[in-house]
């Protein structure tokens, strides 16, 4: 059987298989094996994020409500927590990818090339590479735009995107219109998304101001670090 050209066949097949499991499987488990993950604490305490400060700021009755300990870490980790739950539960992976890979000048549209650090932490499990991309890919996301108009988006994408087919989330917002709890944590989630790079965003030289000891920064959108 295995002289003939279909024992040829199935051999190289079995083997080309065993090939990419261990080059696409097991090399990459031995590489990451004993690293740590980032946790949401350790994420929120890198520094504050301009546009949650600025949240507090637009939204002070609802931010108080929603967040009781003001603009902190711990509000931040709460928040970004809850809003990579909803992401994920909302299917918005289904049409946004995250992750710019190094093809067709999508370095040039949507940032820096993924790199593989940039997903060692829970909120990026599971992780929402995706397969194609009905709206634009959302890993250099944060800080592309303003809070304003991801609420809008939100509340209704055609007002802002005349030709998106993405529906409206009026659910993340309350009876007048204002974003409510779960409202609040998507837009800290998706402006969170790539403020780890150098430069946040990336053609705008700004970042996440680090922790100040004792003290969250202050922070406002637009700030210098």
């Amino acid at each position: 059987m295995f002289e003939t050209k279909s024992g040829v066949f199935l051999i190289a097949g079995l083997g080309f298989f065993a090939l990419s499991f261990l080059v696409m499987g097991l090399v990459p488990w031995t590489i990451q094996a004993g690293q740590k993950e980032q946790t949401v604490e350790q994420l929120a305490g890198a520094g504050m994020l301009h546009e949650f400060a600025d949240l507090a700021e637009r939204f002070p009755k609802q931010f108080q409500q929603h967040f009781p300990d003001g603009v902190t870490t711990k509000s931040l980790g709460e928040a970004l927590a809850m809003g990579k739950n909803i992401y994920v539960a909302e299917a918005c992976w289904h049409c946004h990818t995250q992750q710019i890979r190094p093809v067709s000048n999508e370095d040039r549209r949507w940032g820096p090339v993924s790199f593989a650090q940039e997903y060692q932490n829970i909120l990026q499990r599971p992780v929402l590479f995706g397969t194609r991309r009905v709206g634009p890919d959302l890993i250099r996301e944060g800080a592309r735009r303003s809070n304003d108009w991801h609420v809008a988006h939100f509340y209704e994408p055609r007002n802002v995107v005349p030709t998106s087919v993405m529906p409206s989330y009026r659910w993340f917002f309350d009876e007048e219109g204002y974003p409510n709890k779960r409202g609040l944590a998507i837009l800290t989630y998706v402006q969170w998304l790539g403020s780890w790079l150098d430069e946040y965003p990336y053609y705008y030289g700004e970042g996440p101001t680090p922790p100040v000891e004792g003290a969250v920064r202050d922070a406002k959108a637009g700030s210098k670090p």
